[in-house]
């Protein structure tokens, strides 16, 4: 098969959707890979280092899209892209959906095969290709949410782990799952009081098990969300609803019970957000104030420390690409029911329920 790793031209995305050492294990298995030219300088890795493996580096992103069977890359493609990908070609990355009805009509226009990272789940439920993006967004949430609760960053000015005889700030995290409980684990080690909250028992439990006795777990309800944000300094959304819309569990009201400077890092923003004055913010232009409240909302978070990220994610995403490659995706997903979860639309036909649901769409039958 012919793949192409494409440079990623999302703002400030840094990541790549394959490391040279992924690309080796491609062509020891035969398969021609095609790199875009300085697709992986952002990263640290350059055009001879994908070279000295076996890869094909060509000048432009155009000439990657139509000479590969199947596209490799990190984030969903842009309005720029479009028009490049090929009816009946593989593209394997993040798309998420259904918090975009454009990119969406925009793949059902290609009749391409687009095959989602956020979806493949594997057999105890999890799902693989997302944790460790999810891992890196958890701690990184704290990392940014501690620098903008500074007061020069229109913050409260409170430092996250106190000082002797001045009480740690209070971190209020939504969702106990991987982006969570890495945000919890980040907070704890700094010393903030720590408040994590879901409908799942069964996490709490974990949590309450694994995490120290500052990091507490309550029931995740409106009643309770409304009681914490009065006195909490720093809110981690980390809502996941696999494939769907995030729910907009803080609603634009609740920011006038706030208090001026309290930070929000949303992290469920590329799912839609799960606060409702939340919209996708970039790197470049990170933060916006409504109300005093500081929202943090980057889309692509882990694209801020491209390096961790690209190892991590083609450290997941590897064997996938290997047996997409190796058996075709007809067959891959025949046989390997985690990738046949992946499936979100099949040559213009939208395959993956969540979404048809976001957008109150008919089914079709495929």
């Amino acid at each position: 098969m012919r793949i192409g790793i494409p440079k990623e031209i999302k703002n400030n995305e840094s990541r790549v959707g394959m490391t040279p050492a992924g690309v080796f294990e491609l062509v020891k298995n035969n398969h021609t890979v095609y790199v875009q030219s300085g697709a992986g300088d952002g990263s640290g890795f350059f055009n001879t280092d994908y070279q000295q493996v076996g890869a094909i580096v060509l000048d432009t992103i155009g000439q990657v899209y139509a000479m590969s069977d199947m596209i490799v890359k990190v984030k969903e493609p842009i309005k720029e892209e479009y028009g490049l990908i090929q009816k009946g070609q593989v593209v394997f990355t993040y798309f998420h959906f259904a918090s975009s009805e454009t990119l969406t009509e925009a793949m059902i226009a290609r009749k391409a095969i687009c095959i989602a990272y956020e979806t493949v789940e594997d057999e105890e439920g999890t799902l693989p290709l997302l944790t460790p993006m999810s891992e890196v967004a958890g701690r990184m949430a704290i990392q940014q949410g501690a620098k903008y609760l500074e007061k020069p960053e229109k913050g409260r000015g409170v430092l996250l782990g106190g000082v002797p005889g001045v009480a740690p700030g209070k971190v209020l995290v939504l969702g106990a799952g991987i982006v969570g409980i890495q945000a919890a684990k980040m907070a704890a080690g700094l010393g903030a009081h720590v408040t994590i909250l879901d409908v799942n028992m069964k996490r709490l439990r974990y949590v309450n098990d694994v995490m120290p006795s500052h990091v507490v777990t309550e029931f995740s309800n409106e009643f309770n969300i409304r009681k914490h944000i009065k006195d909490h300094d720093l809110i981690i959304g980390g809502v996941l609803l696999r494939g769907a819309k995030a729910p907009n569990l803080i609603t634009r009201d609740m920011l006038k019970e706030m208090r001026p400077g309290t930070v929000i890092v949303d992290v469920a923003v590329d799912q839609g957000g799960c606060v409702e004055t939340s919209r996708p913010t970039t790197h470049e232009n990170p933060v916006f104030i409504i109300d005093d409240v500081v929202h943090y909302c980057v889309a692509n978070m882990p694209g801020a420390v491209p390096y961790t990220s690209t190892m991590a994610l083609t450290n997941v995403t590897l064997p996938y690409v290997l047996k997409l490659a190796n058996l075709g995706w007809v067959e891959a997903c025949r046989t390997d029911a985690s990738l046949q979860k992946g499936l979100n639309i099949v040559e213009g036909k939208v395959i993956y329920k969540e979404i048809i649901e976001a957008f109150n769409w008919q089914a079709v039958e495929v």
